[in-house]
């Protein structure tokens, strides 16, 4: 029976530690879990029992989410930080993995392309004669601090508020048409 899975790019990087004194944006469904879980989605992300990242970018307005904790609508915004998320999902495989031939930054974005493209049975997600040219371009050394003014969604909220990430995106291009520009 063909089966598929995919997680949400910040729990591959954060657990219920992070949610400090209930940060309200740190609120999400499913809710952060221990180390060890954090831990062994990572590992999945790597031997293939994980096929794909995603953004699960459920975005949530500030009248649903600056509210004490538990009454905080859960969602975050995930979509703008998706690639610098797999980046740095990229970085930690990196330091913290021995290399087996992949080279990590390949490996992060197979998850949030090619893979997640072949779950969901969309065609595409690589770069190939006949393909329409679905393109992001980025420079992974450009580094950006995460703020609520960074962000183009009408969702600001987000557990990564403060955080700085690198890769910056310098522009997309959809079905072969400039889709945006930095």
């Amino acid at each position: 029976m063909p089966v598929s899975c995919d997680v949400g790019v910040h729990h591959v990087h954060l657990t219920d530690a992070d949610i400090g004194f209930f940060d309200p944006n740190a609120r999400v469904t499913p809710p952060f879990r221990s180390q060890r879980d954090r831990d062994a989605i990572r590992l999945a992300l790597l031997d293939g029992t994980v096929d794909a990242m995603c953004s699960d970018h459920t975005p949530v307005d500030d009248d649903e989410k600056l509210l004490p904790f538990g009454e905080a609508s859960p969602g975050a915004t995930g979509l703008e930080l998706l690639l610098s998320l797999a980046l740095k999902w990229a970085d930690d495989y990196a330091a913290g993995q021995p290399q087996d031939g992949a080279r990590p930054i390949a490996r992060a974005l197979a998850k949030v392309t090619y893979d997640a493209a072949r779950v969901a049975g969309v065609p595409g997600g690589n770069l190939a004669p006949g393909n329409v040219a679905d393109i992001c371009l980025f420079d992974p050394a450009a580094r950006w601090t995460v703020a609520a003014s960074a962000l183009a969604s009408q969702g600001k909220h987000t557990p990564f508020l403060g955080y700085e990430l690198s890769g910056v995106v310098q522009a997309t291009i959809v079905a072969g048409h400039l889709a945006y520009q930095r």
